[in-house]
């Protein structure tokens, strides 16, 4: 864990540069870095360090006293000496960061700042070096590289097989209904295999292709394609967009309106969905001012299915940073429920998994706090591959996906089982 009584000193150079028509071949095949959106965004290469929350380092003390990555981010970005005349989004000295869904969780949560960064920006592109003061190591090259083959992962049901998880609705429905909670969210995971060396660049150009219009990103080993921005914070001002109600797509342009029509409809999807317009709302008050919000929920279309969709906006009323707000957001009702303590508490006594840093916060910070962060959606994580020594798996590096629903007094365990399988299309498709 970066220390907050001697951040390293950061030296970081910001040049604009011809323009780059594919940022994801910068990125290494092995361990891409990357935050992408109709091609425009940022890709890391290299490490220039960060800071790193693993909770085997932190037994037996208390979360509430150790430091926030918000505030450790303020120690490392007030030490950091910036040349950045471009001014952009994406710019200057930048972190990506993946933060876990539970504080309980076993995973680690990281900000990693890249030796390079390499964007674009509204037909702008340009690179950032940033390296430690008084550290001699050798800047990474940039420069793209081709693409590896075409591969396909393997993958099955997990913990929680598709009878287990209308058993564990069912049981939600029940505890909403004894008044324990009004909303929580239930997730069920599949998990797999890829091949050992596989270029996973291969599995984010093909999320960012098929699904153009969601965050694409890539950041210690979560790749997926989220349509939920958690918080954007650019230049005082603050956005979100809320997520909450799903039906699949129709399967015509008949189908597709009736299906658009009746979610706008559903008691249970605007339940759904109010409860998580809500939850932002009170929590983004304290910090911003003006704020607003669309009065009536609009059905966003994705290529698999239709969202609820609440878009809102204000003004940064103090001096929180984009961390600070992701840290007050999060869990929001969209991927926890309503109230959250409860929601958490059923989520962990029904979930026989560690979620890790799936439904978590994942995006990217600048030094002046400005940053744009997704929930962690659509997705899966891949894990590190096995000893070499073990000659039956040495082949193959595991995977994990997940995928939920909002469960309120209304849910059908089917329903909600068919909604997961509609959230995992994305991934699934991309892995095969």
């Amino acid at each position: 864990m970066t220390s907050s009584r001697r951040p390293p000193e950061l030296v970081v150079e910001t040049r604009e540069i011809e323009h780059v028509d594919d940022l994801l071949a910068y990125a290494s095949p092995d361990e891409p870095l990357a935050w992408l959106r109709r091609g425009d965004g940022i890709v890391g290469i290299g490490s220039a360090g960060g800071y790193v929350r693993d909770p085997r380092a932190v037994v037996g003390i208390d979360p509430a006293t150790l430091p926030s990555p918000a505030d450790q981010w303020r120690h490392l970005a007030a030490a950091a000496e910036v040349d950045d005349p471009v001014g952009l989004p994406g710019t200057g000295l930048v972190a990506f960061g993946t933060l876990v869904f539970d504080e309980r969780s076993s995973a680690t949560s990281l900000l990693t700042i890249p030796q390079a960064v390499i964007g674009r920006h509204h037909g702008r592109s340009w690179v950032t070096r940033i390296r430690q003061r008084y550290v001699d190591r050798p800047d990474p090259a940039v420069e793209p590289t081709p693409y590896g083959p075409y591969w396909s992962a393997t993958l099955g049901p997990g913990t929680l097989n598709p009878a287990g998880y209308q058993a564990a609705v069912r049981e939600a429905v029940d505890a909403i209904v004894r008044g324990e909670l009004e909303k929580v969210v239930l997730a069920r995971d599949l998990v797999g295999t890829i091949p050992a060396g596989a270029d996973l660049r291969r599995l984010v150009r093909a999320l960012a292709d098929d699904y153009p219009d969601t965050w694409t990103f890539a950041v210690d080993g979560l790749i997926g394609a989220s349509p939920e921005t958690l918080v954007t914070a650019s230049r005082g001002v603050v956005t979100a967009r809320v997520l909450a109600g799903t039906i699949p797509r129709g399967t015509d342009a008949h189908d597709d309106t009736e299906a658009s029509t009746a979610l706008a409809h559903s008691t249970k999807d605007l339940d759904e969905h109010r409860y998580a317009v809500q939850s932002v709302l009170a929590t983004l008050g304290p910090h911003v001012s003006h704020l607003r919000a669309d009065p009536e929920p609009f059905t966003l279309k994705l290529p698999n299915l239709w969202h609820l969709a609440t878009d809102v906006a204000g003004d940064l009323a103090d001096h929180a940073s984009a961390l600070d707000l992701v840290a007050a957001l999060h869990p929001t009702a969209a991927v926890a429920g309503t109230p959250t303590d409860a929601a958490l508490d059923l989520i962990r006594r029904l979930e026989p998994f560690d979620r890790g840093r799936y439904a978590g916060p994942v995006g990217w910070v600048d030094g002046d706090g400005n940053g744009e962060w997704a929930i962690a959606l659509r997705c899966a994580q891949i894990g590190a591959p096995p000893p070499r020594d073990d000659a039956t798996h040495s082949a193959t590096i595991p995977v994990v996906a997940h995928a939920g629903a909002g469960i309120v007094a209304q849910s059908n365990p089917d329903k909600e089982l068919l909604e997961t399988r509609v959230k995992f299309r994305p991934i699934v498709d991309a892995l095969a």
